[in-house]
């Protein structure tokens, strides 16, 4: 997954000097000590333009610092600035987010940490959920929160559309749950329209000693702690269908409903209480009691006094279904509302699911092509992958904490502090283990969603783009409000913001601008699409000046990820590089301020290209686009790439650093603290001095370059590009392209001893997608090297798609990672964010920017 702490000031210019450095071979011992690591001086043309950008950004400098004055962090009446929003109007604040747009994505699955939930993207919302006990070596357990314990045989949504339907299928050892989403807008509903869910019930018998009764559990619950009502006739629940209603400011009235020609019993509970994201405990506390005093296994048809939470249990010989409508109710007759409710239940809801999967059965094949490139069996898992990566999709609402070390009456404890209370509509990778959003995912999941819903991509885009504090920086992991806190670990929900995370945002804002280059949109998205970018640029560029300022190293058009700390190294074979999302991909041994990241030197080239085109589509162009245009030359000079980067004796691209290969683990007594005896704990040892030399390890990194399309088709460093990934003691496999070559001394070797290795031998189909993407590229070049790229192409795409479809149809998931050996899924399941990207592979649907 993204690495994360769970997955310099600022100085806004472009830096564009006239010095470059090149490489210094590492196994030239006859050069002088005091030469090792510096480099060949070059010197460049800078044009008049150029020039005047520089003037220009340099005077954004003074007014940075003239800023920093007016925001000092010693001014008890200032915000630090680091919790500053940036100062310009918000992207959501643009009218196509608002009106119907905002409207038909009120309601939603937003809540991808459950089962099945349903919210408003509103901070304070009424949500709702289900729950139900499973059965597993005899003994109940109460499902609610997605979880591996959970030990479910697949869970997910088959299909889902992002706005107004969808279908899951759940099923739990010998138990089969579906849960049927749909919306609905008529003339006389409230604000955001109606909803119902449908829920099935299905069980397959496995022993006698099971028993035939099977419970779930639907709640409704006031994030705002507003009381609720309960149904008059809840205990008479087949005569009246009432289950709960209230009223909110947002949308007015509302019933919630409950019908089903099936026989049932309906039992329930009233709490009150704050804690809405430990209410699973809370149910199964009083079901323990009940079972304990009374030897029943159902809620006690009681209430708290003006209860928050509505909790019932429905209980009933499977197969059963349940029909649960939501509507609002303002100033209309019963009789109308009885008729909403019919709308939304029985044979109308049947019908209207059918009618919706049609509809997205018939866009997919439209978007994606895929029928006459797969069997139906790769399309259905296609579908389920869109589905889920749709259907996960959540509105989160809280305040991120950040790394603080300095006194401030702003900060709530120890060396932290809150940003602002803002609100993220995301994708997320993964329900039960990532059910949040990390930044440099979700550029991986806007490659998929704008192709199939460009305003939810766009929505989803401008939502991030407002997290930016006055810096330009955006914290990299998500972590907003109780529930999705409740997931993380408490070392990893700090943020650092020094630390970036690879801008892959401008993957999809790079394919938008392509789109409106080549006229691909109608003339209302591509005006949309505009609007967006007239908004969003002045937050884009805030974006890349701190990339381009924080993340720069000593020479220029080099860049290295910061946050690497040597000094907390001791434990750590190789030190981690968390925020380059590759974390434990091997870097040099040892960090300074020398180091050249080649990932994200490739990542800067992607920005500035993307920045230069979004100026040339602007009504008003930006005076910066011609100095982008220069950054992205410079970036892409592929003799200046060489000299910092390429290895002629390896024939391959590395990162440059402090580096000696011959560092191990051993086991050393370790005094952890002073009340505490020594442990026997693996620590790092050095067994040769480190020098400046290129990091010689082979994986994805090396083929950055080649992902950005900068080398040449002539070029015989293509050819070596080309065997470096068809190879078997590199990186290729029959499943996939590994992410850290067999050659490697780092190749699957654990990090510390409780890390595995997670990306220094796994296969990760995010990479694997931008690599095939440019194998597609130059299988269309002229040059030597067509042929030879086609093949591997159509080898390495039939690899990825055979081996996922394998997994899928073994264990009905999408995996987080795959085993290099084996192709067994491996870590998180399941994983629909970048993995989804095999939908994109099925349909060779690739960047043609």
């Amino acid at each position: 997954m993204s690495g994360g702490d769970g997955r310099k000031t600022t100085r806004n210019r472009i830096k564009q000097s006239t010095t470059t450095v090149s490489g210094e071979d590492h196994r030239n011992r006859k050069r002088s000590r005091n030469e090792r690591g510096k480099d060949q001086l070059r010197i460049l043309d800078v044009n008049f333009l150029l020039l005047g950008f520089i003037i220009v950004t340099s005077l954004l400098v003074i007014l940075f610092v003239f800023n920093s004055v007016l925001f000092s962090d010693g001014d008890d009446d200032q915000l630090p600035r680091v919790i500053t929003p940036f100062p310009a109007p918000k992207i959501m604040d643009l009218q196509m987010f608002h009106g119907d747009h905002k409207e038909s994505l009120y309601w939603g699955t937003y809540r991808p940490h459950v089962y099945f939930g349903v919210r408003a993207r509103t901070p304070e919302s009424l949500v709702v959920g289900l729950m139900w006990l499973g059965i597993k070596d005899g003994r109940y357990f109460l499902r609610h929160v997605c979880q591996d314990a959970d030990d479910l045989q697949t869970y997910g949504w088959k299909k889902h559309n992002g706005r107004d339907y969808g279908h899951q299928v759940l099923i739990d050892h010998g138990m089969t749950l579906t849960t049927s989403f749909l919306k609905s807008k008529v003339n006389d509903s409230g604000y955001g329209g109606d909803w119902a869910v449908q829920v099935g019930v299905q069980s397959e018998k496995l022993n006698e000693d099971l028993p035939d009764t099977a419970h779930i559990f639907f709640y409704v619950a006031d994030e705002g702690q507003n009381a609720l009502s309960l149904g008059r006739s809840v205990l008479a629940i087949h005569e009246k269908s009432l289950l709960a209603f209230g009223s909110r400011a947002d949308v007015g009235g509302w019933e919630l409903h409950l019908k089903s020609m099936d026989n049932f019993e309906v039992h329930h509970v009233g709490l009150k209480t704050p804690h809405i994201h430990n209410l699973s405990d809370l149910v199964q506390g009083i079901l323990g009691v009940q079972v304990r005093n009374f030897g029943h296994l159902e809620l006690p048809d009681t209430s708290d006094d003006s209860p928050n939470i509505l909790v019932y249990q429905i209980s009933a010989r499977a197969p059963f279904r349940a029909d649960i409508a939501f509507v609002t109710v303002t100033d209309i007759d019963e009789d109308r509302v009885e008729e909403r409710v019919d709308s939304l239940t029985g044979t109308s809801f049947t019908s209207q699911l059918h009618k919706k999967e049609s509809e997205f059965d018939d866009k997919f094949n439209k978007i994606f092509n895929p029928l006459d490139k797969l069997d139906s069996e790769s399309v259905e898992v296609g579908k389920a992958a869109v589905g889920n990566l749709l259907g996960g999709i959540g509105y989160f609402y809280g305040q991120s904490k950040i790394l603080f070390p300095q006194p401030s009456k702003h900060q709530p404890d120890g060396d932290s502090i809150l940003y602002w209370p803002a609100e993220l509509y995301t994708a997320v990778p993964s329900r039960p283990f990532f059910p949040r959003g990390f930044l440099w995912d979700e550029g991986f999941h806007q490659l998929l969603i704008w192709r199939w819903d460009k305003h939810i991509s766009m929505d989803i885009i401008g939502h991030w783009l407002d997290l930016m504090n006055v810096d330009g920086w955006i914290p990299r992991e998500q972590i907003l409000g109780a529930e999705a806190l409740s997931k993380v670990p408490e070392e990893f929900v700090v943020q650092r913001p020094s630390n970036g995370n690879p801008p892959t945002l401008f993957l999809a804002l790079e394919d938008l601008v392509c789109g409106m280059k080549k006229n691909k949109f109608s003339a209302s998205e591509s005006k949309d699409i505009s609007d967006f970018f007239e908004r969003s640029f002045g937050r884009l560029e805030a974006w890349f000046q701190w990339f381009n300022t924080t993340q720069s190293g000593k020479y220029n058009s080099s860049y290295y990820w910061h946050g690497r700390k040597e000094s907390q190294t001791i434990f750590e074979l190789n030190p981690k590089t968390l925020s380059s999302g590759l974390d434990d991909y091997p870097r040099a041994s040892h960090p300074t301020d020398e180091e050249r990241h080649l990932d994200l030197r490739c990542w800067m080239l992607l920005a500035a290209d993307c920045m230069h085109s979004i100026s040339e589509q602007l009504v008003n162009k930006k005076e910066s686009w011609e100095a982008y245009k220069e950054t992205a030359k410079l970036l892409a000079d592929f003799d200046l790439l060489n000299k910092m980067h390429f290895d002629k004796d390896y024939g391959a691209y590395f990162d440059y650093g402090n580096h000696t290969e011959k560092v191990r683990l051993r086991r050393q007594l370790v005094e952890k603290n002073a009340n505490q005896p020594p442990s026997l704990e693996l620590v790092r040892e050095v067994l040769e001095k480190p020098v400046l030399r290129f990091v010689p390890h082979v994986g994805y990194v090396s083929l950055f370059p080649f992902i950005s399309k900068i080398i040449p088709s002539k070029s015989w460093i293509l050819e070596k590009q080309l065997e470096i990934i068809s190879n078997t003691s590199t990186l290729w496999t029959n499943y996939g392209l590994r992410s850290l070559s067999k050659t490697s001394s780092m190749y699957m070797r654990r990090n510390t001893e409780h890390d595995p290795p997670y990306w220094r031998g796994p296969i990760w189909m995010n990479m694997n997608y931008l690599i095939l993407s440019s194998l597609h590229h130059y299988s269309k070049e002229e040059g030597p090297y067509r042929e030879r790229a086609e093949t591997i192409y159509n080898e390495l795409r039939g690899n990825l798609i055979q081996n996922v479809m394998k997994n899928y149809k073994q264990t009905g998931y999408l995996w987080e990672q795959y085993d290099q050996k084996k192709g067994n899924g491996k870590g998180a399941h399941p994983f629909t964010g970048w993995t989804s990207l095999v939908v994109l592979i099925m349909a060779e649907s690739y960047s043609e920017c």
